[in-house]
């Protein structure tokens, strides 16, 4: 099988260093991540795990949301896990982060409560997509739940047209899946049951959906 590459956040290394700043001004950040939080509902000792968890805001914010949760993260760029290292460190969050990629995870079968992504699908080929949500599907306990947060379908021509600034920057073969709204879809191919839409969230960027699936 042949290897997917790997994308950094930002596409360029060079730009890794201005993740956060970028990424809160374009994408509504806050309003997504919150709205992703609610959605997740995380009880006391539930784990879960961030899949691309980037700079770490994700999980700063989950583990704030509940304290008693167990919250570990995964990705395949070591900058930006240094970045995350440092910044729950300031936060005096505990959190176990891992160097890997998405479709390769490293949780045992049947380990994880719940599943949350935020901004990651989109940089995947469709095999990776479909590569990542079995693996998802592999680790959750069978009660589990998938949540993700990602580009979606636009809200009409003006939003499409926001989204093309995406695709120049993450490319238009990884992206294409999203705005044409198939990533529900991918989710039932996997084996996920309940697959559902929630909310689309205008950015100055295009329409982020988000999504939840069950196992």
């Amino acid at each position: 099988m042949k290897p997917t590459p790997y994308i950094p956040a930002l596409r360029f290394d060079a730009l890794t260093r201005f993740f956060d700043p970028i990424v809160r001004v374009t994408t509504r950040e806050r309003t997504v991540k919150q709205r992703l939080i609610e959605q997740v509902g995380l009880g006391p000792g539930q784990r879960v795990f961030d899949i691309g968890c980037g700079t770490g805001t994700l999980l700063i914010a989950l583990k704030r949301a509940c304290p008693d949760c167990v919250a570990g993260g995964v990705d395949g760029d070591p900058k930006v896990l240094e970045i995350a290292r440092r910044k729950l460190g300031a936060a005096g969050v505990d959190a176990r982060l891992v160097e890997g990629m998405a479709w390769d995870l490293p949780l045992e079968d049947l380990s994880v409560d719940r599943v949350v992504s935020s901004l990651v699908f989109h940089h995947l080929d469709r095999e990776a997509k479909l590569r990542t949500l079995r693996e998802i599907r592999r680790v959750l306990r069978p009660d589990g739940e998938l949540h993700v947060a990602d580009w979606g379908r636009a809200h009409g021509l003006g939003m499409r047209a926001a989204f093309v600034a995406v695709q120049l920057l993450d490319g238009f073969a990884t992206t294409a899946d999203s705005v044409a709204g198939r990533l529900p879809g991918f989710m039932e191919q996997a084996g996920f049951d309940d697959v559902i839409e929630t909310r689309r969230i205008r950015t100055p960027l295009g329409t982020i959906s988000l999504y939840r699936a069950r196992c």
